[in-house]
């Protein structure tokens, strides 16, 4: 089944026949909202709001964890996620479409980062974060319907609340990063964690801040009104690509944890045996 997680100004779907609100609880606390089910284009999904229903979680408040697992409870096997991020490069611009294929996490570990820990031990491998299916299943539709989007870039994921500072925009860059964002660590981790496939479509909302020109380094309230024009983009991307088939799921990542576990089994407690049980799915 499929997943939605909303951004920044995604509260909702639209065209979406709701069957059901699911308030989630979960191992690992409550996650940001409640978990919509529904159908959009005969296609059965879930949906949940990142940020909460009001926005009132910032993005170290997230409690990904549960939005993750609350997801994957109910059935979810791929997320497609939406997000606010800022153009590192002049070829993004403000208003484009970008799909990252690589992580670099400049979050300051405030962040509660893994499932495991706390008598249970894994190690995932994350050398290819996203499914590469579900990039390519997003950005060949948006060619098809002639909107413009980057793929094969990377998103550096920074802490956050505050907007960045020019020496950190220009770090950023000379590491080889394209955009940055505040949300998709350790979302994109987790999901791998949970065997679920996973990819973001990023909508580039301005320049950051490493432009010489002060003009370009827009407030946050022009930054989110330019994010409400292009959610329009996003959501007819995204109602195309409920019209068509879903790609298929990497094994690779359904399989995740097949080699990833070191505890023991007979080590673990019932509790942790029924949520891994969860991620196994």
């Amino acid at each position: 089944m499929l997943a939605l997680i909303g951004g920044t100004g995604v509260y909702g779907m639209e065209g979406m026949e709701v069957t059901g609100t699911v308030a989630a609880e979960t191992p690992f606390g409550m996650p940001s909202s409640p978990v919509i089910k529904g159908r959009i284009a005969n296609q059965e999904i879930l949906f949940l709001a990142r940020h909460g229903l009001q926005h009132q979680l910032l993005p170290s408040e997230v409690n990904y964890r549960a939005n993750i697992f609350a997801l994957k409870s109910l059935g979810a096997t791929q997320i497609i996620g939406i997000s606010a991020v800022g153009s590192l490069e002049e070829r993004i611009a403000p208003g484009d479409l970008a799909i990252p294929s690589q992580y670099f996490d400049w979050t300051k570990g405030k962040r509660a980062a893994s499932f495991f820990g706390n008598g249970i031990a894994a190690h995932v491998s994350t050398a290819v974060p996203v499914s590469v299916q579900l990039m390519n299943w997003i950005a060949g539709r948006a060619k098809e319907i002639g909107i413009r989007l980057h793929s094969d870039v990377t998103y550096a994921c920074v802490e956050g609340p505050r907007l960045g500072t020019r020496a950190e925009s220009h770090f950023l860059r000379q590491t080889g990063c394209h955009i940055v964002g505040m949300t998709n660590v350790p979302e994109v981790f987790l999901a791998r964690e949970a065997q679920i496939c996973y990819a973001t479509i990023g909508i580039a909302t301005d320049y950051d801040c490493w432009m010489e020109d002060p003009a370009m380094h827009v407030q946050a309230t022009e930054i989110f009104a330019l994010y409400k024009q292009s959610l329009l983009k996003a959501q007819n991307l995204l109602a195309s690509l409920l019209a068509t088939p879903r790609p298929e799921e990497e094994p690779e990542i359904r399989q995740a944890l097949a080699c990833a576990l070191l505890t023991p089994e007979h080590a673990l407690t019932q509790e942790q045996k029924a949520w891994l049980e969860v991620l196994r799915r």
